[in-house]
Order: C-alpha cells, then sequence, then structure tokens
C-alpha cells in the first residue's frame, strides 16, 4: 500500500486549501492509498533560516519524519499574489532533499479570481527541483468561494471529475514509481 501525506498551506480557519486537501485525500484513500494530512495550522514551524536542524521546534521533525516516510505528496496552496503561500514553501523550506527527493506529488491551487496555473507553476519547480515527481493532472479551483456546498461537497461535476482524476493519476503513479500494488 502506498502512502500519501497531505499538506495544506493555508492558515484560515475555515481554509477552502483544507477543504480541497479533504477531498483529494477522500479520493485517493477510496483508491486503496493509505492518507495522513498534516494540519499547518496545528504545527509550531519557524521561518527557516537556511539551517539543518531546530531543536527548539519539535514540530519541525514531525513535518520532515512524516513526509520522509511517505511514497508521495498532496499540496494545496491558496495563490496570493500570483504565487504559492508563504507558509507551503517556508515548510518545504524547511525539509531538503533527504524529505521530498523521490515523492510522487500531486498539486491543487484554490484562488478567489479566475482558475491558473500560476501556484502550480511555482510548486512544479519547487518539487523538481529536490528531485520529486509532479503528477501532470493538477486542479486549479477558481472563485474558491462558490465551488463548494456548505457540506464541503464539489457543486461542479467536471471539477469533480478532475479530482478522480488527480487521485488516481496520483495513486498509480505512485505504486508506478514505488513498484508496488
Amino acid at each position: 500500500m502506498v502512502k500519501i501525506v497531505g499538506i495544506s498551506g493555508s492558515l484560515r480557519p475555515d481554509s477552502y486549501s483544507y477543504e480541497a486537501l479533504l477531498l483529494a485525500a477522500q479520493r485517493v484513500e477510496a483508491l486503496g492509498a493509505e492518507v495522513e494530512l498534516l494540519d499547518l495550522r496545528e504545527l509550531h514551524l519557524p521561518f527557516c533560516n537556511g539551517g539543518d536542524e531546530y531543536p527548539d521546534y519539535p514540530d519541525v521533525k514531525k513535518l520532515q519524519d512524516t513526509v520522509s516516510q511517505a511514497d508521495g505528496l498532496i499540496l494545496v496552496t491558496p495563490e496570493y499574489h500570483g504565487g504559492v503561500s508563504g507558509v507551503l514553501k517556508n515548510a518545504l523550506d524547511l525539509m531538503s532533499f533527504t524529505e521530498l527527493s523521490g515523492k510522487v506529488t500531486g498539486l491543487i491551487s484554490v484562488l478567489g479570481g479566475q482558475p491558473n496555473s500560476n501556484a502550480l507553476n511555482d510548486l512544479r519547480l519547487i518539487i523538481r527541483w529536490v528531485h520529486g515527481w509532479v503528477i501532470p493532472e493538477q486542479v486549479s479551483i477558481g472563485q474558491v468561494w462558490k465551488a463548494f456546498s456548505p457540506e464541503g461537497k464539489l457543486l461542479d461535476e467536471k471539477l469533480s471529475q478532475r479530482f478522480d482524476q488527480f487521485a488516481q493519476s496520483l495513486v498509480d503513479n505512485t505504486r508506478k514509481l514505488r513498484g508496488s500494488d
């Protein structure tokens, strides 16, 4: 069984990024993968200063260890000013090749305006730089404030199908790269 770790790059209490992560995680689990979510709102992480160790911040080790043990990742970011959120970038900066290299990664962005690929392209570059593998299927949810029902269901059937394709690709490609069923 493959293990996928999901991380949302939003600190908002009622985060659409986290809602999208939950949805993706449910679809990935339905395909037989194990999923663990890391909620950056609950972790006490410092700003990355380029150091290798952060002994005063045990959650850095928790982040690093959890990602190290994963076969793949789901990264979700709100798009702020045309790019990836600072909190997600900082969490990625607190890790290194040791944790991120070889990880199969699926990318999702949410934004208030029209869907685009700016933040997704940022994440694609970051993951490629640390020798990770980004699946070609990605999800960008524009006008996210009207994408979900109050119960957290997607209102657009085509967007729901994109999540299905995303989940299938992430699980299939992780299994292929890991050589597991």
